[in-house]
């Protein structure tokens, strides 16, 4: 019972963390990108990358952390397939409307479960699917204004949606089988994602935006608003890879829309953005199968603890975000450490 209490407590706290820290960052660059016309969203992101990992090297050095050595194969692969996906991701906005690019970021849970799914046998009853499909109800409802497409638009939305849910997997995956945690697994890939995005981001945010980041004047409100930024990512990043690992990439996406109303919550509230009766019937729908969602999970590991033995005969379906059971440990070799 207390490493199960611990287990949960763990699991609040990483979702808190996620929670806050994202709406956080939201704020701040919403703030420097909107206010302040800063634009350079891929670099800027290629610095929080390498700010986390001078963080987290800091603190392995404090020894505040044991580093794991993983295969570096693994984790370059790894590192490489985050960041193209963030690439992606802001060239699929770039390309393609508002509204088409939230429909991107709703296909990612149902890809998800398709690929868990298909390689991964992982079952998802009907009463998770229909919890998922009310929450995806709710945010196109909240968040979608137009539906115009383009060729090079959904090709790009198509390659963001598929390396975003092969990484979040992988980002399970890994640290489940190769035994390293969250904060492990970061400091080893986080090198990796910031130098493709190094690499890249100027080159991504110039197509986009038409200006050159390094030819940007940069006044002190805007490196202040940067900093800032960046100190955020470092939990942003780091409580990413903590919910993956203790919960799984379908209850991160959950999360993910959540964090949605909340920020347009807080915009309504305090900023007094625009708010219609559908962002609100949104909301209220989303949060309602975000409700289920977390209900039906919670049941079904009950179940499941209450008969050890079919436990062990099925793959184990996604955890709610209060999960009640502690993640099993997988048995593994010594000179197994690489999964790819």
């Amino acid at each position: 019972m207390g490493e199960m209490s611990s287990f949960q407590l763990g699991v609040i706290g990483a979702l808190f963390l996620s929670v806050a820290s994202s709406v956080s960052i939201v704020i701040c660059n919403k703030a420097l990108m909107s206010n302040l016309g800063f634009p350079f969203a891929t670099t800027l992101t290629s610095w929080h990358l390498m700010v986390t990992f001078c963080t987290l090297h800091a603190a392995q050095r404090f020894n505040l952390f044991e580093n794991k050595s993983i295969d570096i194969k693994t984790v370059m692969l790894f590192g490489i397939l985050n960041g193209v996906s963030i690439g992606f991701l802001n060239l699929s906005l770039g390309f393609n409307s508002i509204g088409f690019y939230q429909m991107t970021k709703l296909a990612i849970i149902p890809f998800t479960v398709l690929l868990e799914t298909v390689f991964l046998k992982k079952q998802f009853s009907q009463k998770i699917k229909l919890s998922l499909f009310l929450l995806l109800v709710g945010v196109g409802i909240t968040s979608i204004t137009d539906l115009q497409l383009n060729f090079v638009g959904t090709i790009l939305s198509l390659l963001a949606i598929a390396t975003t849910c092969v990484g979040q997997i992988l980002t399970n995956t890994i640290q489940k089988r190769l035994n390293v945690s969250s904060t492990q697994l970061l400091y080893q890939s986080a090198p990796f994602q910031a130098a493709i995005l190094f690499v890249s981001g100027p080159l991504v945010d110039q197509f986009l935006t038409n200006q050159n980041v390094f030819a940007y004047k940069y006044s002190p409100i805007v490196l202040a608003f940067i900093v800032l930024s960046c100190i955020i990512s470092v939990s942003v990043n780091f409580s990413t890879f903590l919910v993956i690992g203790k919960t799984s990439p379908v209850t991160y996406q959950v999360l993910g829309h959540l964090k949605t109303c909340l920020v347009l919550a807080f915009g309504y509230t305090l900023l007094h953005d625009p708010f219609t009766d559908r962002n609100i019937l949104g909301i209220l729908i989303a949060i309602f199968g975000m409700g289920l969602y977390s209900y039906f999970c919670t049941q079904e590991n009950k179940k499941k603890q209450a008969d050890p033995l079919e436990c062990q005969m099925k793959d184990k379906e996604d955890k709610p975000f209060l999960a009640h059971e502690k993640e099993g440990h997988e048995v593994k070799s010594s000179d197994k450490n690489s999964i790819v």
